[in-house]
């Protein structure tokens, strides 16, 4: 099957079972047509179309090595320069569709397959069965163009002991069991974006495993089906909240829901599972395959997309109500341009310096990608300080669609004038501001992206250890040697 169009992609959904608790009620299947994922997954099913728009389709597909079908781009194994640059401009096209509000389109985990599969013999160190199972799996959700989703981490009962000890060791999900055909799994596992609506779900590894024969249970990384018997998924309340896209424009649009999986022993296929008991290759999942560095170059691409929209909506902003000329407000702009333009060099640098890696994958410089991950998730809390200061008293009373039609709209089209704009645009304009900076929608967002990459001090921790600072203590030994 070649790449996927939004109605393939709605079609798969309405084959699929998956259970999911949402508000109270339990879901079998029929998620693209429930309220709280209708929007979302449309917005969703347009970016699959988008790959086979003449004026996108060179850029967001390449030919399967396989069937010689057109496939994904953020599949594509990068071997030099060019390979590398379409990739970029691939997850652009994506970032820009949804203004990087949305955190799981299918290029940040194909991304990671790409360069997983690229690394299998680093999974057939115990068993080469398993660089034989990661590849199959990769060319499976290329070539049929499946949309994937991961959960990383253990609930949080007890934050002061490892995962595995949490709930006497029955909390994390673990394997009980295994028997001739695979492994059967128990327990919990957080946060899997967009799980409810994704066709596939990958159980990786995240927090570090000490190599105990306590770890061992914990110790896997497999892909199942989201619908899988004793798989399901409690998702919270969704911040679609059935309006219209003027009255919550991005909420009504780009929330992907976030789950909790609870595996209810499920079954998962030996050749789903791509490492069992290797508490050292869980452990070095991202960092030696380099899968890490794909993710984040997608990433990078992501937010820069978005810092170019928070740039744009806080410009009009100003303009309509005529703040620009304020020194404090061109020094907030200016602060919003400092971080574009950091992003933009850094993503330069990390592919000027790109090098084939030890698996022949062309692959991003990794400095200047760590740079921008410890960045950018402390970065980010400020826009939507800067835009709740700057809209001030005027977010605080917005109008809804509804009344531009109603007895008031002579009202908000005297008194919610701008500077620049008719009542009812000012009022079209600040519910975007509010749904950027005040919203559910928008608190949901600062919250991911600042733990997008896990816990920022622990990222910031492994930043330090991981870059190499000894020739500049070299430097001022030297000088303190010097007579």
């Amino acid at each position: 099957m070649p790449a996927r169009t939004g109605a393939e992609f709605l079609e798969g959904l309405a084959r699929a079972r998956t259970q999911v608790e949402i508000q109270g009620e339990t879901l079998n299947g029929g998620v693209a047509s429930h309220p709280a994922f209708r929007n979302v997954v449309r917005t969703y099913a347009r970016l699959f179309d988008m790959q086979h728009a003449p004026a996108h389709r060179d850029v967001l597909t390449y030919p399967s090595p396989r069937t010689g079908d057109p496939v994904g781009t953020s599949f594509l194994i990068p071997r030099d320069e060019q390979d590398l640059v379409k990739r970029r401009q691939a997850f652009r096209l994506w970032a820009e569709a949804s203004h990087g509000m949305l955190g799981r389109t299918g290029d940040y985990l194909n991304s990671a397959l790409m360069a997983l599969a690229s690394a299998a013999d680093w999974f057939g160190q115990a068993d080469t069965a398993f660089s034989r199972n990661i590849v199959a799996y990769y060319e499976k959700v290329r070539d049929q163009d499946l949309l994937c989703t991961h959960t990383l981490i253990p609930p949080q009962a007890n934050r002061a002991v490892a995962g595995s000890q949490q709930g006497g060791g029955a909390l994390m999900a673990h394997v009980v069991r295994e028997d001739d055909n695979g492994i059967v799994v128990r327990g919990a596992r957080m946060l899997a974006t967009i799980g409810p609506f994704a066709d596939e779900l990958l159980v990786f590894p995240s927090t570090v495993l000490r190599g105990t024969p306590e770890d061992k249970p914990y110790s896997f990384a497999f892909a199942v089906p989201v619908d899988a018997p004793g798989l399901r998924f409690i998702a919270r309340e969704a911040f679609d909240y059935g309006r219209s896209h003027f009255d919550h424009p991005l909420g009504s649009r780009f929330d992907e829901s976030d789950a909790i999986v609870i595996f209810d022993d499920v079954h998962v296929p030996y050749e789903r599972c791509f490492t069992l008991g290797d508490p050292e290759i869980c452990n070095g999942f991202y960092t030696k395959t380099d899968a890490l560095q794909h993710m984040t170059h997608q990433v990078i691409t992501r937010t820069t997309a978005k810092t170019e929209f928070i740039l744009g909506l806080t410009t009009l902003l100003t303009e309509s109500i005529g703040i620009g000329q304020f020194q404090h407000v061109q020094a907030d702009l200016a602060e919003i341009i400092t971080t574009l333009e950091t992003l933009r060099a850094l993503g330069r640098a990390a592919e000027a310096d790109a090098a084939p890696n030890g698996y022949g994958v062309f692959t991003p410089a990794w400095p200047p990608l760590n740079t921008a991950r410890n960045l950018y998730p402390k970065l980010y809390q400020r826009f939507p300080e800067i835009l709740r200061k700057l809209g001030a008293s005027g977010l605080m009373a917005i109008p809804t669609e509804a009344d531009l039609t109603s007895d008031v709209a002579a009202d908000i089209d005297t008194y919610l004038q701008a500077a620049t704009l008719n009542g009812a645009d000012r009022v079209r304009l600040f519910r975007l501001v509010w749904d950027t900076c005040a919203s559910a929608f928008a608190s949901r967002q600062a919250l991911y992206e600042y733990y997008f990459f896990g816990d920022p001090v622990r990222t910031a921790g492994a930043y330090v250890a991981s870059y190499d600072k000894s020739a500049y203590v070299a430097r001022v030994r030297d000088f303190l040697a010097e007579d």
